[in-house]
């Protein structure tokens, strides 16, 4: 019967180091007989690396440059039509200003109309046309021409109608400042939103700071043009028309007329009124406080708007300032990083001159025979 001998772990060791040390030596084999490496002296495998890993981290930064620029046409696409919307939304509002004083503004609907209507006398009857005028009764002995029989009854209707008007007026103004202060805090989350996207925009390239930039200013220049172009305008037709109002006020009816012609033998203070034509100097000075007033609220309302331009142009300024520091300073540091890759490959160059002038400056001092090159690709030692 035949006996095996069992193998035992130290076996299984040994086997293993030794097929270790055979693998080790058939990779060294691989490396000693490889020509390139050989003569060149260099590792190949690992130059090839690094210059897969620079393509692809070239191929990385093509990536993230184009969608840098994708989102920066998509914020300025967002800004444009914000713009575009704001631009829209102004038009519209004045559009319906313009309409709604066309329609409840007109001169005939005005308090005062009464007072300087051009057609007043032609709307009136006479007091009387003949001695026998149905109108006249028993009593037309007590009758006199320009009396006020019910005067009681229209200041009332006058005082309810005004009273009216009033309340109507404070309603629409209220309703006015109300839509107002909800296009400025639209506006407000505008501006606010643009901001926190200019403040992601500044980590951009160069290039297209600078293209953005040029835009914001060409585009903010062109605004500020419209609207002084728009505030001018606007001062010289409002100038035209106070001019305007204060000639047809001086060469019409109402100041032309004497006041004597309303003057009635009920007393001073009540006048006829169909004749009656000027007003006291205590309502004039009423009149012109609330237009003194009128005129500080649109100075007010003129200057925050300027001072929002102002602050807004200010705010560009510095973001646009902002951005120009940091890629000047991004290009400082490219600036180094390139210097210190050129150095290094000067160094490395200079070191591989050094070393094959060397080579060839080393002498041969025994001649190879036969039997020496015989040696060659039998062992890896």
């Amino acid at each position: 019967m035949l006996k095996f001998q069992l193998t035992t772990s130290d076996d299984l060791k040994a086997a293993a180091c030794i097929e270790r040390k055979r693998q080790i030596e058939e990779a060294r084999k691989s490396r000693i007989f490889n020509p390139r490496i050989r003569r060149i002296g260099i590792d190949k495998e690992f130059l090839d690396r690094q210059i897969e890993e620079k393509q692809r981290q070239r191929q990385l930064d093509q990536e993230r440059e184009c969608r840098m620029d994708e989102a920066l046409v998509r914020s300025s696409q967002l800004a444009i039509m914000l713009e575009k919307r704001e631009e829209e939304e102004r038009r519209k509002m004045n559009k319906e200003i313009n309409t709604f004083r066309q329609i409840n503004q007109r001169m005939e609907d005005r308090r005062e109309f009464d007072l300087y209507d051009p057609d007043q006398l032609k709307k009136s009857l006479p007091p009387r046309f003949d001695d026998d005028d149905q109108r006249i009764g028993p009593a037309s002995a007590q009758k006199f021409q320009g009396e006020d029989v019910r005067q009681a009854e229209r200041l009332k209707e006058q005082k309810e109608q005004m009273q009216s008007w009033l309340m109507q007026q404070m309603y629409e103004r209220r309703q006015n400042e109300r839509k107002q202060q909800n296009a400025d805090e639209f506006y407000q989350q505008t501006v606010i939103s643009r901001d926190k996207r200019a403040i992601a925009l500044e980590k951009m390239e160069l290039e297209c700071r600078r293209r953005l930039n040029e835009t914001n200013a060409q585009f903010n220049r062109s605004l500020a043009e419209e609207q002084e172009y728009r505030r001018r305008c606007d001062a010289i037709k409002d100038e035209e028309d106070k001019r305007a109002d204060i000639y047809n006020h001086v060469t019409g009816d109402f100041l032309t007329e004497a006041k004597e012609q309303a003057a009635s033998n009920r007393g001073p203070n009540k006048p006829l009124g169909n004749r009656y034509k000027g007003m006291t100097d205590n309502e004039l000075q009423a009149i012109y406080q609330e237009q003194a007033q009128q005129m500080l609220e649109i100075k007010k309302i003129k200057s925050e708007a300027k001072q929002h331009d102002a602050e807004w142009e200010r705010l560009m300024q510095n973001n646009a300032r902002a951005a120009e520091l940091y890629h000047r300073d991004l290009d400082e540091k490219k600036k180094k990083i390139r210097k210190q890759i050129a150095e290094e490959n000067l160094r490395l160059a200079q070191e591989q001159k050094s070393h094959r002038d060397n080579i060839n400056r080393m002498p041969y001092r025994h001649t190879p025979t036969y039997e020496f090159f015989d040696k060659f690709n039998s062992s890896a030692r």
